[in-house]
């Protein structure tokens, strides 16, 4: 499901905003800012993935939001990857401690799965961005 990037450019300002759009008296134009560059570091190894549940929401992953997701990173404590487990794919905290690797939601009610007791498993990536419109 890799999608091809196009370059896009668009104003990119120095000032910061609290709300509405930029002070014209402000002509400080930092660059063009081109959204692929900013969240895809790796083209060739990046993919794109919807979320369809509100398991991650407190991390900041929405049911409905695009996914980033960089295949050529290794997962470290805290980072959120995608990963097939027995044929499924999820979305999940990744926490290593030692040789114990623990695969968890934000939600109380889905209960974390332990590396040791699943036996087909693969990290597909590591999530770099989620993108939900308002």
């Amino acid at each position: 499901m890799y999608h091809h990037l196009l370059p896009i450019s668009h104003y990119f300002f120095i000032d910061k905003i609290t709300a509405g759009f930029p002070s014209p008296a402000s002509d400080y134009l930092e660059s063009s800012l081109d959204l692929n560059e900013y969240l895809i570091t790796n083209p060739v190894a990046t993919f794109f993935l919807r979320a369809t549940t509100d398991a991650m929401r407190e991390s900041g992953i929405f049911s409905g939001d695009m996914l980033i997701v960089d295949r050529s990173l290794k997962p470290k404590s805290n980072d959120i990857v995608v990963v097939e487990l027995e044929g499924d794919l999820s979305v999940r905290r990744y926490e290593r401690l030692g040789k114990k690797i623990t695969l968890s939601t934000d939600s109380p009610y889905i209960e974390p799965i332990y590396l040791s007791t699943v036996f087909d498993f693969t990290i597909w990536g590591v999530v770099k961005a989620a993108i939900h419109t308002l």
